[in-house]
């Protein structure tokens, strides 16, 4: 194993072991790095110790410690390559008992590593590293002083890419309901499988994330989204049950079909849903979530019409009110809503290479013009998941191209080639009301016709308006 350690990671061991106190690195960096997957960036960066909160603050002025659990954050410098996070030195703590089914009642601590690993979620991230960087300058070198403490077997877990709970799951869980979607969290990210005494686990207690708060749901679940295997993620979430528990509007979807005479249906909703997620080519999580959702409000307008045909009208607009509560529900950001919502009100947009200007730019003014290469991805992601072999038509290739045709010409007031003063000094006015007015006409002929965005033909337009 070479890696060089970041120069702050080494001042935080060096600190602490010159005070004569144990240090370790712990969790999903120690893992990454026995993956060997030091080639790429870690910027998570968690250590343990057997010095108590109070005495790290005295190493590290700068640090904070706002909580009960014994974790003092130490804010990073190094924003090129830690990316400005927080590294978190947890004092060793031994297992207790919880309440709520997340906050243990009391923190009991430890200078046994092994008893503060006895407490962690999984065997792969059960795992310390004790290394000497003053010794050697790369630490994690082959020849360097490491030491590597691993009771559970974890290091065999990561060789067989398996996620396993450490000691009994049932107790792992019930201590934190969180663990449930982060097992299928890792399982996703790492592609690795659940072992079945785990997943059995998972299955029996899945109910506990009624108890969890919807912000820290929300975490794991973006953390699937922008995993390698979203799509696997979410189909280990469907068959452990959580599924219904956290977006019981998607799990309504499965079962129901669009059949008739006039469709060839192969997936009902909800494996469409699946399938789209599969296939947008966006790593954004909200993207991806829009296109986890695009078709909820199918669930809602399903009707069968006497020629045997099943349809969906206005699906689109009963979704964009969906999406508004599940955005409320999962503590979303104003911005995030907003988007989320115009991606999922607007997907069924008609692509026509023949509409007219206005028609390209109202798509544009409902899209939003900083969601429109998200919106062609999601329609991209709703092709493939729907059977269809070709990711975009030609059809699709000419509509992009209107638009980059009716971006470049006049979208707004200001970029019409009259102007306030103009039309002030046509009609002898005075500023007010009237001159705006003018205005919003001649930018409505012009946002039919372009070609109208003329200053003579403008000009001759104000003063019939008068």
């Amino acid at each position: 194993m070479n890696y060089t350690l970041p120069t702050e990671v080494k001042n935080i061991l060096n600190k602490l072991q010159q005070s004569n106190f144990q240090i370790y690195i712990v969790g999903g960096a120690v893992r990454d790095l026995l993956m060997g997957s030091a080639s790429r960036r870690i910027s998570d960066w968690d250590f343990t110790t057997d010095a108590k909160p109070e005495e790290i603050l005295k190493l590290f002025p700068d640090g904070f410690y706002d909580n009960k659990f014994g974790t003092v954050g130490i804010p990073s410098k190094d924003t090129k390559h830690l990316g400005g996070g927080i590294f978190e030195i947890t004092t060793m703590r031994k297992e207790g008992v919880y309440k709520d089914h997340r906050h243990p009642v009391e923190v009991s601590w430890t200078d046994q590593i092994e008893e503060d690993l006895a407490r962690r979620d999984f065997t792969i991230n059960a795992i310390a590293l004790h290394c000497y960087p003053e010794l050697d300058k790369s630490c994690l070198s082959t020849t360097g002083s490491i030491n590597i403490v691993d009771p559970f077997n974890g290091q065999d877990d990561i060789k067989n890419k398996i996620i396993r709970s450490v000691g009994e799951p049932d107790k792992r869980f019930k201590e934190d309901a969180l663990r449930l979607m982060r097992a299928i969290r890792l399982a996703s990210e790492l592609e690795f499988e659940i072992d079945p005494k785990t997943h059995s686990a998972i299955l029996e207690n899945a109910t506990l994330l009624k108890e969890i708060a919807f912000e820290r749901i929300h975490d794991e679940l973006f953390k699937i989204l922008v995993s390698g295997s979203p799509y696997i993620g979410m189909i280990k979430l469907r068959e452990a049950g959580i599924l219904q528990i956290i977006l019981p509007e998607l799990e309504k979807c499965f079962g129901i079909v669009q059949k008739g005479p006039k469709h060839d249906r192969i997936y009902d909703i909800g494996e469409h849903s699946l399938l789209t997620l599969k296939h947008t080519p966006s790593t954004d999580p909200l993207v991806r979530f829009a296109a986890l959702l695009h078709d909820i409000g199918k669930t809602k307008t399903v009707k069968t019409e006497p020629d045997g045909n099943v349809t969906f009208y206005n699906h689109d607009v009963v979704g964009g009110k969906l999406v508004l509560d599940i955005a409320k529900r999962f503590n979303l950001s104003n911005k995030q809503t907003d988007k989320l919502y115009r991606l999922v009100r607007w997907h069924l947009f008609t692509v026509d290479e023949r509409q007219t200007d206005s028609a390209i730019r109202r798509f544009i003014k409902n899209v939003g013009i900083e969601n429109i290469e998200d919106m062609i991805a999601l329609r991209i992601g709703d092709r493939l998941g729907g059977g269809t072999q070709k990711a975009v038509s030609w059809r699709m290739e000419e509509f992009q191209k209107r638009i980059k045709e009716v971006l470049k010409k006049p979208f707004t007031i200001s970029d019409l080639k009259v102007n306030g003063n103009d039309v002030m000094k046509e009609l002898n006015l005075k500023p007010g009301p009237k001159v705006g007015e003018i205005l919003q006409k001649l930018f409505e002929e012009v946002l039919e016709n372009s070609s109208k965005n003329n200053k003579d033909y403008l000009i001759q337009r104000i003063q019939q308006l008068h």
